[in-house]
């Protein structure tokens, strides 16, 4: 009876020692320690010294370059085997070639009105229907359109005093709308009372290129048409070179822009599959002519690694030579979502100023550069200041691309 009150009194004290033993701090400092550490390019000593500032002073951690694991000792006793996790690095080309651009819309886009005499008074059919400007139009009477000449080929078919069923895009919605034509009979056609446009073209600075992929990014922006301001719907695309002829200087309240020309019209570099808010994105094609690109692969710096300071840009100002210029970041903001505005930069090169006056038209997409990394590109000028304007972070173009940038393990670590 006795042995067994004895047997149940050491019980209770060596339970309580093992539940004090879990307060005790080096106890609970060994309890933390990860099984396995994350560490992201050029992050590995940050990461090693995060990981030091959690340990009592005599523990120590013991990290050979080339192993796969990192030691924690107490004394010189092993208590710990931390697997290492390497976020492999994110590189792509950067760009600053001007490139031309030329896109077919999906449909045609409607871009203005015009007045017709009707019975009803002089008016425009289609926008009397509920036609807006920018809806693009695929459809008319079944018949799918593609271009201008097809919707001419329509409305010069055999005249039906009828109404016609004209199928649009607006938004992203499929809209029907009922059109009563106008008919002109010296003419022998119909006709709808609106402007429409087919294709769209300009020229703007590559950004970046994915050796591997062959994706690109380029503009930093959306390609909008000239009357609707709204994105072109793209149907086909392609890029071509370009070469700078000359430059018209910006100016408060007049931004400038790159004269700039074509090289050869059967000189396709390669595709455009996405127009949208970030810039055009497609592939390249194999074979591709693009100068400069024997610049070597760099690392990419995201939303949060950008500092505020001094800062390069690659554009071209004459005629295909990519070359580097002074810019200073002005504020940089991490974001979480996607924006076009993440930075403020300012033109310092004194000779950019002198040639440009800053910032101007077809610089869009022209790569900013820091600490030797990508870290976004030219997107935007300052209406009252050419010196200055936004940028975007390069890691939404990257995902617009569908370049990985391995955000989810970036957040993981």
């Amino acid at each position: 009876m006795k042995s067994s009150k004895i047997r149940k009194t050491i019980g209770v004290i060596l339970l309580i020692g093992l539940v004090s033993l879990c307060f005790f701090k080096p106890v609970q400092s060994w309890i933390q320690l990860p099984d396995q550490l994350t560490m992201m390019p050029g992050e590995a000593t940050s990461a090693l010294e995060d990981l030091e500032d959690q340990l009592p002073y005599f523990f120590s951690i013991e990290d050979e370059e080339n192993s796969d694991v990192i030691q924690v000792t107490a004394g010189s006793k092993p208590i710990k085997h931390i697997e290492k996790e390497k976020v492999p690095k994110v590189e792509v080309i950067p760009g600053g070639q001007s490139v031309g651009v030329r896109l077919s819309s999906k449909g045609v886009m409607v871009v203005g009105f015009h007045l017709l005499n009707t019975e009803q008074g002089q008016k425009s059919p289609a926008e009397a229907a509920g036609i807006q400007k920018g809806d693009i139009i695929v459809k008319i009477d079944q018949q799918p359109v593609e271009d201008m000449t097809g919707v001419t080929s329509i409305l010069k078919s055999p005249v039906q005093d009828k109404e016609m069923q004209i199928e649009l895009i607006r938004n992203g919605e499929k809209i029907v709308k009922n059109v009563q034509p106008s008919v002109t009979a010296s003419e022998n056609s119909r006709q709808l009372g609106m402007y429409i446009r087919d294709s769209a073209a300009g020229v703007g600075t590559m950004t970046f290129f994915e050796p591997t992929s062959g994706s690109y990014g380029a503009l930093g922006h959306a390609i909008s048409d000239v009357d609707t301001k709204r994105p072109v719907t793209i149907h086909e695309g392609e890029i071509l070179r370009s070469a700078v002829k000359s430059i018209e200087r910006g100016g408060k309240g007049m931004p400038g822009e790159k004269q700039a020309s074509l090289l050869n019209h059967q000189d396709v570099l390669g595709t455009i599959t996405k127009n949208n808010t970030f810039g055009i994105y497609g592939k390249l094609n194999q074979g591709h002519d693009l100068m400069n690109e024997g610049q070597e692969p760099m690392p990419i710096a995201y939303a949060e690694e950008v500092e505020e300071g001094p800062a390069k840009i690659l554009t071209v100002v004459e005629n295909e030579e990519v070359e580097e210029f002074d810019v200073e970041v002005i504020r940089s903001s991490p974001q979480k979502h996607a924006a076009t505005k993440g930075m403020v930069i300012k033109v310092t090169d004194e000779r950019l100023l002198e040639k440009t006056g800053g910032i101007i038209q077809g610089m869009s997409g022209s790569p900013i550069i820091q600490d030797d990394k990508i870290i976004g590109a030219v997107t935007h000028v300052f209406v009252n200041d050419a010196s200055a304007g936004y940028g975007s972070h390069i890691e939404w173009m990257l995902e617009e691309a569908g370049v990985d940038t391995m955000r989810e393990e970036r957040k993981a670590s």
